[in-house]
């Protein structure tokens, strides 16, 4: 059984930064990819990053691109999420997903198995 469970999310000044982690088990990580994701209340859920497991590649929206940094680390089956630089329109939950793909960039943002979510606020 795949669980995917999300952790790292917290309370940070504007400028700050959280690194999201994501653990997965029942899941291997040389299979397709993961996905961060995040959704704002009042808002679509919204595709922030991906990362192959085949050769690495990985994917930003633009709106997180030169801030946000996605890795992995498959032998502690874990993916992570640095976010720096945080700014007032980042808030929001923020989930992990398996990717039934490779991650080749937004059209591959489509999660397979999600976690609970991890809430992340930018707040003075």
């Amino acid at each position: 059984q795949i669980q995917v469970v999300e952790s790292g999310g917290g309370l940070v000044q504007p400028g700050g930064s959280l690194r999201l982690s994501c653990k997965v088990t029942g899941f291997t990580l040389h299979d397709y990819g993961i996905g961060w994701f995040r959704q704002a209340p009042g808002k679509e859920r919204e595709g922030v990053s991906c990362i192959s497991s085949l050769d690495g590649r990985t994917y930003y929206a633009d709106s997180v691109k030169g801030r946000f940094t996605i890795s992995r680390d498959n032998a502690k089956m874990t993916a992570y999420l640095q976010m720096n630089n945080l700014n007032p329109e980042d808030p929001a939950v923020y989930y992990c997903a398996t990717l039934p793909v490779y991650c080749s960039g937004p059209g591959s943002m489509m999660g397979d198995y999600w976690g609970l979510g991890t809430q992340v606020t930018v707040s003075t």
